[in-house]
């Protein structure tokens, strides 16, 4: 039985490539970056950095190839940070005033973070292991819906379809809400130089370079990061370099093992 698209996607482990894109653009809304600057330990050391990666890697597998009670438990962990971020924003950014009040558990706020992954995710599998038919990515969306409910957004406003996800895109975008703010430039620079870069050298540079590369153009200018020929040349070599990697690896390493315990081999 072939699995289930948003399945196969997550199923990559280049796929997290995608992350950091996502992260810029949930962080370009100044109320979720006030929320990560102020209540993650984002910034710590390397040590710390790499905790996270790993505490939010288990968390997407068991979302994604879990049972009932794995999902809950990550759910459940989810909605308990949830519950701990909440302020002021500090400083007017963007349509926002100082002292504008912020919540995780804002579900606008948890659409727009699930958005973001909405979008990047499949954009990196594409670029990096196969384009998807329009199908697949509706189908992509559509699978991932409950997901955004289970963490608090409403599910009247989960886009269910691609057309819908980027129509919710370009509708936050034109509100004036997505406005880069200082504390969001602090973040976008730990996530890409983050703690442990030196320990994976090429790989956070190749991240690097598809982060940046792959922002829409108007969000990487407030970000104050440069962009130009010779690093777009740059990013075609480094994603032709991916696909050419992706296909040489044989399935036991270019997937995680939660996604090859419920699927045979090619």
């Amino acid at each position: 039985m072939p699995l289930l698209i948003s399945k196969r996607v997550n199923a990559e482990r280049l796929a997290v490539l995608g992350w950091s894109r996502a992260i810029l653009l949930q962080v370009a809304h100044p109320l979720v970056a006030a929320g990560v600057a102020e209540h993650s330990t984002f910034r710590r050391g390397s040590v710390t950095a790499v905790a996270r990666l790993h505490h939010t890697i288990r968390a997407m597998l068991a979302l994604t190839f879990g049972d009932a009670a794995a999902r809950q438990a990550a759910v459940g962990g989810i909605r308990a940070i949830h519950r701990r971020v909440h302020g002021q924003l500090p400083v007017a950014a963007g349509m926002f005033p100082a002292g504008t009040p912020y919540s995780a558990e804002d579900p606008a706020l948890v659409l727009w973070v699930h958005a973001t992954l909405l979008e990047s995710i499949p954009l990196i599998y594409e670029a990096t292991v196969a384009p998807l038919e329009a199908g697949e990515r509706d189908a992509y969306c559509a699978e991932a819906a409950e997901v955004a409910i289970d963490l608090g957004a409403r599910a009247e406003e989960v886009p269910r379809t691609w057309a819908a996800t980027l129509e919710y895109l370009a509708r936050t975008y034109a509100s004036g809400a997505i406005a880069v703010s200082e504390q969001a430039r602090e973040l976008a620079a730990a996530v890409l130089a983050p703690p442990f870069a030196w320990v994976v050298g090429p790989l956070a540079r190749a991240n690097r370079l598809v982060t940046v590369g792959l922002l829409p153009p108007p969000l990487r200018a407030q970000y104050g990061l440069d962009w130009d020929d010779r690093r777009e040349a740059q990013l075609a070599r480094t994603l032709r370099r991916l696909r050419r990697l992706r296909r040489a690896l044989p399935r036991r390493l270019a997937w995680w093992p939660e996604a090859r315990l419920i699927s045979s081999p090619p």
